[in-house]
């Protein structure tokens, strides 16, 4: 079975037996004896014991099994409150007060996670280590390789660069060759303008929902809003510092904040100047801000579906020139 697939089971058997049990206990009919017989130890059975064992059966790194099982229960017993009669709680009742407690301990081992996360990425890049070796490494050693340590990566990211940026310069990448693309049609500074909207906009929201609607609702989004204009800071940030980079062997695709596409030069049938636009298709990918993509790379072997990518460079010849003779000089070695 796919890796990926398997680590995401525990969270498919949670949501199925939430919604089976939900329908149990909630309705009236000849399965609960119509209602005579919702007890509570069916559903405690399914979220106590056969969701955790999954977490450890699916998930190799047996800590970050720990984690999530402790997690997922806790989420299951908050289910189980709501979906289980009252009049049918017996056990439930310390479960429920005792989620509080669980919940506390999980959010202390985020915090200290997140502390050493913090304190080696700061270390390293004040080395000049390589930024995307200095953000993932210390992820890795923590959680391993897997779905959550990809999103925690790209989390993390964003506070790097939304925190950290002045620390990192383009040299400090892999890479023998770098280029821009934040220049290419005022891409910083449309950038710059969503995030000046963007804070202009929350106090004028909050007030308007917190007189029209609610204080709870208010917050909330004003949360969410200052979430997302911390995100729009990282990738402004981002953009001038994270190069498109060539060497002998690769191709380091690095755009914004995202995940880097790593592209072997053995592997590009064809690189060409670009000038109209390109619509979504599962055999494309763009890299682009602003304006049409200039730069068209065609792939030999598709990555993933993957056979043409589309980049938004800030010196499209040069890069092609530099790109073509990498190509050329690895065909004459080979």
């Amino acid at each position: 079975m796919n890796i990926t697939v398997k680590e995401k089971l525990p969270l498919l058997f949670l949501l199925a037996i939430s919604l089976s049990w939900g329908f149990y206990y909630q309705g009236e009919h000849w399965l609960n004896n119509y209602s005579a017989g919702n007890f509570e130890w069916l559903f405690l059975l399914d979220a106590l014991l056969v969701l955790p064992l999954l977490c450890f059966v699916c998930i190799k790194d047996k800590k970050q099994a720990a984690v999530k099982a402790a997690l997922l229960c806790g989420i299951a017993v908050l289910v189980g409150s709501y979906i289980i009669p009252a009049q049918s709680k017996f056990i439930w009742h310390y479960l429920e007060s005792g989620r509080y407690l669980l919940l506390a301990f999980i959010l202390l081992f985020e915090l200290v996670a997140m502390l050493t996360v913090y304190l080696a990425i700061s270390a390293a890049l004040r080395q000049k280590s390589e930024p995307e070796l200095a953000i993932s490494k210390p992820i890795h050693r923590l959680l391993g390789k897997g779905v959550t340590a990809g999103l925690l990566e790209f989390e993390t990211r964003i506070w790097t660069y939304a925190l950290f940026a002045k620390h990192i310069s383009p040299a400090q990448f892999h890479g023998e060759q770098h280029f821009s693309y934040h220049l290419k049609d005022d891409a910083k500074t449309n950038a710059l303008g969503f995030i000046l909207l963007i804070a202009l906009e929350i106090p004028l929201v909050h007030l308007l929902l917190h007189f029209t609607w609610s204080p709870l609702a208010a917050n909330i989004v004003s949360g969410l809003t200052l979430l997302s204009l911390v995100f729009f800071i990282a990738e402004y940030r981002a953009m001038a510092r994270r190069p498109l980079s060539v060497d002998k062997k690769n191709l380091y695709i690095r755009f914004g904040i995202y995940n880097t596409r790593v592209v072997a030069l053995d592997n590009i049938a064809g690189v060409a100047l670009h000038r109209s636009y390109i619509a979504r298709g599962a055999d494309n990918k763009r890299y682009n801000f602003a304006g049409h993509p200039n730069v068209a790379i065609e792939l030999r072997q598709s990555d993933n579906t993957i056979k043409h990518l589309y980049l938004g460079v800030d010196q499209p010849q040069a890069f092609i020139d530099c790109l073509q003779f990498y190509i050329q000089n690895n065909q004459r070695n080979e």
